[in-house]
């Protein structure tokens, strides 16, 4: 039954692409995080590569995480999380064929989401730091295709991802977004964005949804709606406060510290065991040890 859950789950993130509003997922990156984020009230959460790379490997976003590490990863999360899942496949982990690997698996793992990106990664010998390069816009499409090409829920929703903002000008972007949309994608996500106009002209272009990936702290997700916008990412702020607690508290013990000065900082057992389904244990245990 878990492939049905998942395609109501995809089916919820395609209206939000259809709707009206531009709403922000929770940035997740286990089970217990995307649980969390489910009872605070999100409908849709985020797994990005360099989260999965910092949570997995204590890595950071290089490309050293593989799509095994990755789809396992998601997998977890989506075997116990009710969130419409949007997932950074970064550049599909390799070619066209690669790509379409990509999309099997994170498909059967549980995404409602996925992007694909136009940047050239990982990062060649020489490159200059900090610098971004795009591949070609055919290069581009012939993954953006067989992406389309090899889901196997239709309801699947496929992004194309673009970084041209970061490197071309909004004439050369908008180029690209066409023939984006061109290969059959359901929506365009852009990173690099300055103004609501350029979400407003891609919008116009692309004559599909955009999710915007990052933008000045300044404009309004109401702003990005009325341009197009249907998903604005915040950062991943929640992964840096984890690492800022544990911290606190590893400090706390370590130094000495009582378990019972923490009681105001920590999540109480009744909050813990409802985020693990204790009572669905309990139960399980009630009706099938005896």
């Amino acid at each position: 039954m878990s492939h049905l859950r998942h395609t109501e789950q995809r089916k919820r993130f395609r209206a939000i692409l259809n709707g009206t509003e531009c709403l922000s997922p929770a940035s997740v990156y286990d089970a217990l995080s995307a649980r969390v984020a489910e009872i605070v009230g999100y409908k849709l959460g985020i797994l990005a590569g360099s989260v999965s790379s910092n949570t997995t490997l204590a890595a950071p976003d290089l490309i050293l995480l593989t799509l095994t590490d990755f789809a396992d990863q998601v997998r977890r999360m989506m075997r116990v999380s009710d969130l419409s899942l949007l997932v950074d496949a970064d550049h599909g982990y390799g070619n066209a064929l690669n790509v379409m690997r990509t999309v099997q698996e994170l498909e059967h793992a549980g995404v409602s989401a996925m992007s694909i990106e136009d940047t050239a990664l990982p990062i060649r010998y020489g490159q200059p730091e900090g610098q971004d390069e795009l591949i070609s816009t055919g290069e581009m499409v012939g993954k953006l295709k067989a992406a389309v090409a090899a889901r196997r829920d239709p309801s699947t929703v496929i992004a194309g991802r673009t970084a041209a903002l970061k490197v071309e000008d909004t004439a050369r972007t908008v180029e690209r977004v066409k023939a984006y949309a061109a290969a059959g994608v359901d929506c365009i996500f852009v990173v690099g964005v300055e103004s609501v106009d350029q979400i407003k002209v891609i919008h116009e272009a692309a004559k599909l949804p955009v999710i915007v990936g990052s933008a000045p702290a300044t404009i309004k997700r109401e702003e990005f709606a009325r341009a197009g916008g249907r998903v604005l990412l915040q950062g991943h702020q929640p992964v840096a406060a984890a690492v800022k607690a544990l911290r606190a508290v590893y400090e706390h013990l370590h130094n000495g510290g009582a378990a019972a000065d923490l009681k105001d900082k920590i999540a109480s057992a009744k909050e813990m065991d409802a985020l693990v389904f204790g009572e669905d244990y309990k139960k399980y245990m009630r009706d099938f040890l005896r």
